[in-house]
């Protein structure tokens, strides 16, 4: 079977990397058609082919204004590129569409009465959580251009189905993996020294993440140090004041760098105001960490493997008590760690999620076939 895996934008290289090896691995011949990644350097295939098709003139500083435009104006013929490269494909699984308003247009052929390629997308995020003017309604009538859309959890399909009216039997639950290639290597030094026990929180600095909840929940909490390491996509500067326990790593962190976060981390801690899934909370469970989440979107659904405790979103005075109970209980953190581990080699491994998405493909591949 020849398998497309499209994400124009580079958005989730960690994602696409582990999801085309393991779907190499199962037997698939898998091409990766994606973009250069501006931030640094991403994992190198294992069976599977990767083109970076789009966006080869967007050499500009990432997030900048110039980036964006020569961005902007490569999208469509770069689109159109892909188009005709599709023709090769058994399946097209896209991972992102990033211009929701012209990208409907802009698709492969779908299905057609003599049979066709299957187009299949995966909702990482159901809804953009900061939208463009018009991106919402255009994304409600993209999905209605796919003949299977994929979510990681339940809440994510209820989502799909009830706010958004898309039909129950296109909407399929596949679990977001576990990332052992990101723990896998050598570390870096401790990127601060204490002696004191770690709260990680980890990723984009965006405003649906919490950040503030976290400093003001944070307030009281002396015996622990809190970590807050990412790259800023909001005005830090806004944030409330920091206790002299709290230390920022305001800058996009990846390989040696991530693994020593991790690793020294005691708890990692999404304190999110909505989210689908996230990228972070598996990258924790690769690492074997118990995690602290609000219970928004498919993050509580984690709680069921006893890798990770749930608050209610936005609540302070809860996530202070959920904090300070579980930095003063070292063995619920290493039960938390083992179920972590377990959750990771278990549900979350790529060996499952691939041979899901392959029966997937197998059975619209076959619905096409009966057409």
């Amino acid at each position: 079977m020849r398998v497309h895996i499209v994400d124009p934008s580079a958005y989730t290289p960690p994602y696409d990397h582990a999801l085309c090896s393991a779907l190499a691995a199962a037997g698939a011949d898998v091409e990766l058609y994606t973009s250069r990644f501006a931030y640094g350097a991403v994992a190198p295939p294992v069976g599977y082919a990767r083109h970076e098709l789009f966006y080869r003139a967007a050499r500009f500083a990432p997030g900048s204004r110039a980036r964006r435009l020569v961005k902007l104006a490569e999208h469509v013929p770069d689109m159109l590129s892909y188009r005709r490269a599709a023709r090769a494909a058994d399946v097209v699984h896209f991972q992102w569409l990033p211009v929701p308003q012209l990208d409907g247009r802009l698709l492969p052929a779908a299905r057609s009465p003599g049979g066709g390629r299957p187009l299949v997308l995966t909702a990482h995020d159901i809804l953009p959580r900061e939208p463009r003017p018009g991106q919402r309604e255009a994304q409600r009538r993209l999905y209605g251009r796919f003949d299977a859309v994929v979510v990681h959890s339940e809440r994510g399909r209820e989502r799909l189905t009830r706010e958004l009216g898309v039909q129950e039997s296109c909407v399929h639950v596949i679990p977001h993996g576990a990332f052992p290639h990101l723990a896998e290597g050598p570390a870096a030094p401790p990127p601060f020294q204490t002696e004191r026990p770690v709260v990680l929180f980890f990723g984009l600095l965006r405003p649906y993440k919490g950040i503030d909840v976290l400093l003001e929940a944070w307030r009281g909490i002396e015996n622990a140090e809190l970590w807050i390491a990412g790259m800023p996509r909001m005005d830090i500067s806004a944030l409330p004041s920091a206790p002299a326990n709290v230390r920022f790593d305001a800058r996009f962190i990846d390989g040696s760098e991530l693994r020593a976060y991790f690793r020294r981390a005691d708890l990692v801690v999404l304190p999110y105001r909505e989210a689908d899934q996230s990228g972070v909370l598996f990258t924790a469970l690769a690492f074997g960490k118990p995690l602290l989440v609000s219970d928004v979107g498919g993050l509580g659904e984690i709680a069921a493997t006893g890798a990770a405790r749930t608050v209610p979103a936005g609540d302070v005075a809860a996530l202070h008590d959920a904090l300070k109970e579980l930095l003063g209980d070292p063995a619920a953190l290493a039960t938390m760690a083992e179920s972590a581990r377990a959750a990771a080699a278990g549900a979350y491994a790529w060996e499952g999620i691939a041979a899901r998405t392959l029966a997937l493909y197998e059975s619209l591949l076959g619905e096409n076939r009966g057409r």
